[in-house]
């Protein structure tokens, strides 16, 4: 009996341990899957996160790590973000990866960036002044946007996507202070280029809206996402297309020397009509690698493989066989990576990318007036003069950073005194004294 009574009590010792073993591992397994569960949902919620970014976005936060139990800080991300000039006006950041390019929208209040990790980020730049600016992430599921241009209205924007090569419209909902409270697709194109689009853009006019490979094929849409016309370069292949700001002309140039200025015809009544030649901008040795334009496409601006970079004089009646004629020609500093480059409104500055630096240039004489060096470690993307002209926003790694153009105050100041030289009114010549002054003034601020 008493053998019987001890095998009991070990059978049920046996069994009240192995349920409390298996109450041990469940509560062990539940607090894994509790907090991988909190850990998606705080991730979740801080990719749609649309709050306000400050200049230390999450991004850049500090991380925690184990390591042999203990916890270590990883230091954040710093990249070029410490990047200090006297030119620079401010820091834009909040992109988890390198900013591919960007576009004002027509009202001058928001700017929308592409990034290559497959987020477009919307921001407010009313204020440029202001140390923070609200902005929404919109994220391109499986794919990421090379291209992005706001609609006339500024009431969407639409992408080009690198994987699919589709066309996407959002459309934009603000709240009643005018900020955007959300942006959702609309409107998706047919498929219809093979290869990487090197272009894409829509006319002022809103018209109709372009885009181009890196073969030959361009291709002229109606905003609802019909073709109205399909045609071949005649480049051999093509670096850039982009539409004047004009709304009137795309201009394409490649491989070729020659650039090609079509038009872009409708009736009376609106109909498309057709797309016609317009003219070529000619004198360059080699092939042309970008292409810029002043505020109304009266100066277009080339770079070319040849060394040089030219401003064209553009504001011509060419059905009559008025021609564009060289104004001004200038060097770059060449390196192994393209060159992009960035016309300022009224045609006095071209900003001109050299790998990770940029060089400025007056372009009455055709002399560069300052470079702006290591910018970023990596490459220049994209840049582009606001419309004020007063800065210039560059694209690059995880920021987009605003310049002041400094050399814009200079340019003014030779351009006052030019005018002065010539019959001016008494109120002419105080006014342009008055200019003189103001950016004189403004340039002792950057030494």
């Amino acid at each position: 009996m008493g053998e019987i009574e001890s095998g009991q009590n070990i059978h049920v010792f046996l069994l009240s341990a192995t349920a409390v073993l298996v109450c041990v591992l469940l509560h062990f397994i539940y607090k894994i899957i509790f907090r991988n569960k909190n850990q998606a949902v705080e991730e979740r919620e801080r990719e749609n996160n649309s709050g306000t970014l400050t200049d230390e976005p999450p991004c850049e936060a500090v991380a925690e790590t184990r390591v042999g139990g203990k916890s270590k800080k990883r230091p954040a991300w710093k990249g070029k973000t410490d990047f200090s000039h006297p030119w620079l006006m401010k820091n834009l950041k909040g992109h988890p990866g390198t900013v591919l390019l960007m576009d004002f929208s027509a009202n001058g209040k928001f700017m929308a960036a592409t990034c290559d990790d497959g987020s477009v980020i919307l921001w407010d730049i009313r204020d440029l002044s202001q140390k923070e600016h609200r902005t929404l992430r919109v994220n391109i599921e499986f794919d990421h946007a090379s291209h992005v241009a706001w609609s006339p209205d500024s009431k969407a924007f639409i992408v080009h996507t690198v994987r699919e090569n589709n066309i996407i419209v959002y459309k934009i909902e603000k709240k009643k202070d005018g900020a955007i409270a959300s942006a959702t697709p609309a409107i998706t194109f047919d498929k219809v280029h093979q290869d990487d689009v090197i272009g894409f853009d829509i006319s002022s006019n809103g018209k109709f809206m372009m885009s181009c490979s890196s073969k030959t094929d361009l291709v002229i849409w109606d905003l609802k996402g019909q073709q109205l016309e399909k045609l071949d370069t005649y480049l051999m292949s093509t670096h850039a297309a982009k539409i004047s700001p004009c709304g009137r002309f795309v201009v394409a140039t490649g491989f070729s020397p020659d650039v090609k200025v079509m038009e872009v015809c409708f009736t009376k009544t609106g109909e498309f009509k057709q797309v016609s030649k317009a003219y070529e901008l000619s004198g360059h040795s080699s092939g042309i690698y970008d292409v810029a334009f002043d505020v109304d496409t009266s100066h277009i601006a080339t770079i070319s493989k040849d060394g040089t970079w030219k401003l064209y004089h553009t504001k011509i009646d060419y059905v009559r066989g008025e021609s564009p004629h060289v104004l001004e020609t200038g060097k770059y500093t060449q390196t192994a990576n393209a060159p992009r480059i960035a016309l300022s409104p009224n045609a006095e500055v071209l900003a001109v990318s050299v790998d990770s630096s940029i060089e400025f240039y007056d372009t009455y004489t055709g002399i560069l007036y300052d470079t702006v060096e290591n910018v970023y470690t990596g490459l220049v993307n994209y840049m582009k003069f606001d419309a004020s002209g007063k800065y210039l926003f560059v694209c690059g790694d995880r920021v987009v950073r605003v310049l002041h153009n400094v050399c814009g105050y200079f340019t003014t100041i030779e351009s006052c005194k030019r005018l002065l030289k010539t019959k001016q009114t008494s109120a002419t010549v105080e006014r342009l004294h008055k200019t003189i002054q103001d950016c004189k003034q403004t340039l002792k601020k950057f030494d």
